[in-house]
């Protein structure tokens, strides 16, 4: 093979990528599908310049279509961009959640730190608030438990922990996770302080996260607040006062000097924020306390475990299918609600703990259950139902990556399967070599010539098919251009 054929088929594989990235951030799923059913490989095609992959433009723009698309097509799912960020931390960014629900199901890496400010995806969520990323990257800590809100607080006893201890939950571990430190000692909860996002913060706290953990001075940030400054140091600089007062709940301390010797009420007046002095100059009378977070999930970690284990996602059931889902009236059930005993589907019960906002706690239950929406009774856990079946095959494993098939010997069925989808007319080979690769080719050596439905040409009907290479035959040309084309070509006979 000569030196210039080598550069067609990087030239043609470069621009096959730059196709699958636009469908990827374009949310276009049969664009990514049929590219990927010609090269496999090209998920894991990266950008020029900061190495973006399509999963991490499809993760940015919430596609999670395309997120499946691309894991199941064999991409790895904790690919780095020049940045060192995964499409976990821009998805935990941008707030789509969807999108971290699928990453958590197909088990991402969650301590993973970028190489700018060394956050993980807790703090790319914490930044802007996020509570329901946030929630969704603790599933598989959180415990579904009755117990666990008194385990947080400290008002258990020794069996509620051995039973804690039994679904396999860490105190610890937890502690370590929701208190990492991004580069210059900066946690989540400093983050969720400062930029005023007093949910995020609620949840946080909720979560074990400490507020006394300090900043450090490590010579690579700049900290306008200080080194050595608590949650409430930054919350004080953002001027929330929600936030100040869920961390004086908390257990914050009002008398915390940095290592400019400043305290939370003079960082709040260095900054103007002379609002937040009466709350930060005293000490209020009894120990204020906070409600629990409305974003708190105990069902999440065992509807997740069965998720991953029995599958989640919508398949076509037969016409004989009974006992639906009474939420989507589609699906088989496979999950029970553990006390009222009523099913649902694996895609509906994720829902119902990934989606659940100010109202998703139920008043009867304990602190993190969901009410069931038929009978209003607390969830605490799911369970699977007898019936359920696990999955035989992991579908991220079912489609192993292919070599790239660019050459003219044996590319040529790969290449007709695609174009069939694209066109779905009759597919024909040419024997006309190309000089170079056009950024809408399916082949880089052979170009697929289509015979299409002669409605859709220009002309009368009695014309022979035209050939031409169209990758969207289903947009036809309207009534009236065919009727003003047709005067047009009288006019000119005339």
């Amino acid at each position: 093979m000569g030196l210039f054929e080598l550069m067609g088929d990087s030239f043609g594989c470069s621009a096959a990528g730059e196709r699958l990235v636009s469908a990827a951030r374009d949310g276009d799923f049969q664009e990514a599908q049929a590219l990927l059913q010609f090269n496999p490989r090209l998920a894991k095609y990266s950008t020029f310049g900061v190495r973006n992959s399509p999963l991490h433009y499809s993760a940015s723009q919430g596609h999670h279509e395309v997120v499946s698309l691309l894991i199941e097509s064999g991409v790895d799912i904790n690919l780095r961009n020049l940045r060192g960020q995964t499409a976990l931390m821009l998805a935990c960014l941008h707030g789509r959640w969807k999108v971290v629900q699928i990453l958590m199901l197909f088990k991402a890496n969650i301590h993973r730190k970028d190489y700018l400010s060394g956050g993980t995806a807790f703090h790319f969520a914490a930044l802007n608030g996020h509570t329901r990323c946030i929630r969704l990257l603790f599933s598989d800590y959180v415990p579904s438990s009755s117990e666990f809100w008194d385990i947080m607080r400290g008002n258990s006893n020794s069996n509620s922990k051995k039973d804690a201890l039994n679904t396999h939950f860490d105190e610890v571990v937890l502690s370590k996770i929701v208190n990492k430190k991004a580069d210059g000692g900066v946690t989540a909860l400093h983050l969720a302080a400062l930029n005023g996002h007093a949910e995020s913060v609620q949840l946080l706290l909720d979560l074990g996260a400490c507020v006394s953990e300090t900043t450090v001075d490590d010579g690579s940030t700049i900290d306008l607040i200080g080194a050595g400054s608590t949650p409430l140091h930054y919350a004080a600089c953002g001027g929330s006062a929600a936030c100040c007062q869920l961390l004086i709940a908390g257990g914050a301390s009002l008398t915390a000097v940095n290592a400019k010797g400043w305290t939370p009420v003079m960082v709040a007046r260095s900054w103007h924020k002379s609002w937040l002095e009466a709350i930060l100059s005293k000490q209020p009378e009894g120990r204020l306390r906070a409600l629990p977070s409305p974003y708190l999930s105990l069902p999440l970690m065992s509807i997740v475990k069965i998720a991953r284990e029995y599958g989640w996602r919508k398949r076509i059931q037969s016409p004989a299918c009974f006992d639906p889902c009474v939420i989507c009236l589609e699906m088989k059930c496979k999950v029970t609600a553990e006390g009222c005993g009523h099913e649902f589907c694996t895609e509906c019960a994720l829902h119902l703990c990934s989606n659940g906002g100010s109202s998703a706690t139920s008043a009867r239950g304990p602190p993190g259950s969901i009410p069931c929406p038929l009978c209003r009774q607390p969830i605490v856990s799911f369970a699977k139902i007898s019936s359920a079946t696990p999955l035989k095959e992991l579908p991220w494993t079912k489609t192993p990556l292919a070599l790239c098939t660019t050459g003219s010997s044996g590319g040529s069925s790969g290449s007709g399967s695609v174009a069939h989808w694209l066109a779905k007319p009759n597919i024909r080979y040419s024997d006309v070599e190309l000089g170079c690769s056009t950024s809408r080719s399916l082949s880089f050596r052979r170009v697929p010539l289509m015979k299409l439905n002669p409605a859709l040409c220009v002309g009368d009907d009695t014309m022979s098919p035209c050939r031409a290479r169209c990758s969207r035959p289903e947009l036809k040309r309207s009534a009236s251009h065919r009727e003003s084309s047709r005067k047009l070509r009288l006019s000119n006979c005339s």
